[in-house]
């Protein structure tokens, strides 16, 4: 058991962390307001290696271990966790290939994504079917070799502006999980419409909008394992990110927290900086120790998954305390600045606009809790 990074991931968390600095935070306001998609600084983050970080190093990729992966999230969500997520994506969208593509798929979808910038984006989730992923209606008629893709997906990050999607569906609607096929769908496919790009409350600089498939040819080539095997695909997917997303938390806290630091040494009430004031410090503390504590338990669930052990449970765990932890430390952060907090001129009345999204994409929190009562009643 160790807890220090080693040499190559201190050298990896500097990158970020530089990247973060000096080509995230300085924009991160900005493209808040404006809602503009940040494409030049997130092909920056591919040229450092900070983009599609599952691509297998046997491919041309990088091939980072999740724990790696991890500790560059925790630094770019630091600066802008709409970037992140954007940035995050393309390994949410290309691992369902890496887990359920054969060798000749991930020849074709993944190292193109290490030879040039590319953006994916993961298509599962539905106006009436974001939770309850077997219940999607996105049908898939097979037409002789091919399948025929007709409904709406929603909810997608990188949605107008990716290359491919990695795509659910169902044979039968009825069939529940037992119908759920996985596919992969260049973007230039006929029959595929995009929606409005979605005016959120935050993660602003990221792109999220609905995309209509209205008949979409896909041969089946592009299917990811055998018929019925998409729903097993999207949950092994989702066990391999959800430490993503604890860490793209952990980043958002600890940038709450640091502004929180500095604040407090400088205003001043009373006579004194309100740093010296208990009430403050006890705040501090608590984001303190329940960011280490997300940290933890999100670098545990990452380095199970790297030693190929079952990590559902803790996975659900570290996305679900973390992000839970990171808006109670974004709205501590909003009471600490006081007035100053709800204005824009300071970064902290975003950081808690970012953070609230965290409990809710991924699956939301209460589903998380569903996931780790289901797995410690199996035993």
């Amino acid at each position: 058991m160790q807890f220090a990074l080693d040499d190559e991931l201190l050298a990896l968390q500097e990158t970020a962390r530089r990247f973060a600095e000096e080509e995230v935070i300085p924009i991160a306001a900005d493209h808040d307001q404006s809602g503009e998609f940040p494409r030049a600084v997130i092909e920056k983050a591919w040229e450092l290696g900070l983009v599609s970080t599952c691509v297998p190093s046997e491919l041309g990729g990088v091939g980072l271990s999740i724990e790696a992966s991890c500790v560059a999230t925790t630094e770019v969500a630091r600066g802008c966790a709409g970037i992140a997520t954007s940035v995050m994506c393309n390994d949410l969208g290309l691992t369902p290939i890496l887990v359920g593509g054969s060798e000749d798929q991930q020849k074709q979808w993944l190292a193109p994504c290490a030879d040039e910038f590319k953006l994916v984006s993961f298509c599962l989730s539905e106006p009436g079917a974001g939770s309850d992923v077997a219940g999607l209606q996105m049908l898939a008629e097979k037409d002789g070799d091919d399948y025929l893709l007709t409904g709406t997906k929603a909810w997608i990050t990188n949605g107008g502006v990716a290359d491919f999607f990695t795509v659910f569906a169902t044979l039968d609607r009825s069939s529940r999980h037992k119908g759920v096929c996985a596919f992969v769908v260049a973007r230039d496919t006929p029959g595929i419409e995009l929606g409005k790009k979605e005016d959120k409350l935050g993660q602003r600089a990221s792109d999220t909008r609905s995309i209509h498939f209205d008949g979409v040819r896909v041969p089946a080539s592009q299917r990811l394992g055998e018929e019925g095997q998409g729903f097993g695909i999207a949950m092994k997917t989702l066990d391999r990110t959800r430490p993503m997303i604890g860490a793209l938390a952990v980043g958002i806290a600890s940038r709450a927290l640091e502004e929180c630091i500095a604040y407090a040494r400088e205003r001043r009430a009373f006579g004194s900086a309100i740093g010296e004031f208990q009430a403050i410090q006890f705040m501090l503390a608590d984001m303190a120790k329940d960011i280490e504590a997300s940290r933890l338990l999100t670098m545990q669930s990452a380095c199970m998954i790297d030693q190929g052990m079952r990590a559902s449970k803790y996975s659900s765990m570290a996305k679900c305390f973390a992000t839970d932890a990171a808006m109670k430390a974004t709205v501590d952060a909003v009471q600490i600045f006081g007035g100053n907090g709800y204005t824009k001129e300071y970064p902290v009345e975003k950081l808690m606009r970012d953070a609230k999204l965290m409990q809710i994409y991924e699956g939301t929190n209460q589903i998380q809790r569903m996931v780790i009562g289901r797995e410690l009643l199996a035993g």
